[in-house]
């Protein structure tokens, strides 16, 4: 699949955004390593979620352009296909949960898209998602269970390679491991030695639990603040992947996450969401003990005023 991510590279070529790596040299010695940041805060819609998402839509025909596309999701993901939608003229449609953050229920409708809103305690966005695409003809593109999708998130891990060299360790959040699968494939293909590890809440540690006992497991609504996270389960595609490239997989407390997004608010000045800051949280925590040359995916920054004003709070 690694071929799928270097011509996934050439498609979004000028599109886009080739995001910077960044380093913090009090972080460094602290950890006595050093430690790699690439910064998909700067991506389009502020995630790595604009990868997968113009990958996988510009790729569709155009009857199926023409008929629309339907995904779900909490924020990123939505706002990444709905952009896309208007950058290529596709009409777009996202069932969304009712607790979203409001920055991201905001900028996905600023795109043009078709908001459906739903109850995650007594509804299933899938089964609204296939109820609507079979009633409009629609195409799903999934946040992550999805060749191209997947393909797409793995050319963040491909640049980072391209301009680091080799990786002793990568450190990569996992939601529903569209982004962790596809940085694992770049990693095998351009630093084979590298440890490749994935970080989910405590709370949230479906991913975790199906990586360790070779069975997948589910956590329906976690309550983590890590909501770009709160995907129930890995994918059928996902999962596999996970279990052949992935090296371990470890979780963080709500804590640990919070003093993440502290640190790379106040002593990088970056704001990251708290999903995007898992990697740093295991780092800080203890949870991943840091090899000399650590790559972290710092894998958005859509955070709200509340939310933040919440975590910086003394």
């Amino acid at each position: 699949m690694f071929k799928q991510i270097l011509v996934a590279k050439d498609r979004l070529k000028g599109h886009a955004n080739r995001t910077p790596i960044m380093t913090s040299r009090t972080l460094n010695r602290m950890l006595g390593a050093e430690v790699f940041f690439k910064c998909e805060n700067f991506q389009r819609v502020g995630a790595f979620k604009f990868r997968g998402a113009f990958n996988s839509i510009s790729r569709l025909s155009d009857t199926a352009k023409a008929r629309g596309v339907i995904t779900y999701s909490s924020g990123n993901h939505a706002q990444a296909v709905a952009l896309v939608g208007q950058l290529l003229q596709v009409q777009t449609t996202i069932v969304m949960p009712n607790n979203a953050p409001e920055i991201k229920r905001k900028a996905t409708a600023g795109y043009g898209a078709t908001i459906i809103e739903y109850d995650p305690q007594t509804s299933s966005r899938e089964a609204i998602a296939e109820d609507l695409q079979a009633a409009n003809g629609h195409t799903l593109i999934p946040p992550y269970d999805h060749e191209d999708v997947i393909a797409g998130q793995g050319t963040a891990a491909l640049e980072m390679f391209e301009e680091l060299g080799e990786l002793d360790s990568l450190l990569v959040p996992c939601g529903g491991g569209g982004l962790l699968s596809g940085s694992a494939i770049s990693a095998r293909a351009l630093s084979s030695n590298c440890q490749v590890i994935g970080i989910e809440p405590e709370c949230a540690d479906d991913a975790t639990k199906s990586f360790r006992s070779g069975v997948l497991h589910q956590v329906h609504n976690p309550p983590t603040i890590a909501d770009g996270v709160r995907t129930p389960s890995l994918g059928e595609i996902t999962f596999p992947l996970v279990l052949k490239y992935v090296a371990a997989m470890e979780t963080v407390s709500e804590l640990a996450i919070m003093e993440a997004v502290r640190f790379l608010f106040y002593r990088m000045k970056l704001v990251v969401e708290p999903s995007g800051a898992l990697g740093l949280a295991a780092l800080l925590s203890g949870a991943v003990k840091p090899a000399d040359k650590v790559g972290v995916i710092l894998s958005g920054g859509n955070i709200d005023a509340a939310m933040m004003s919440h975590i910086l709070s003394p």
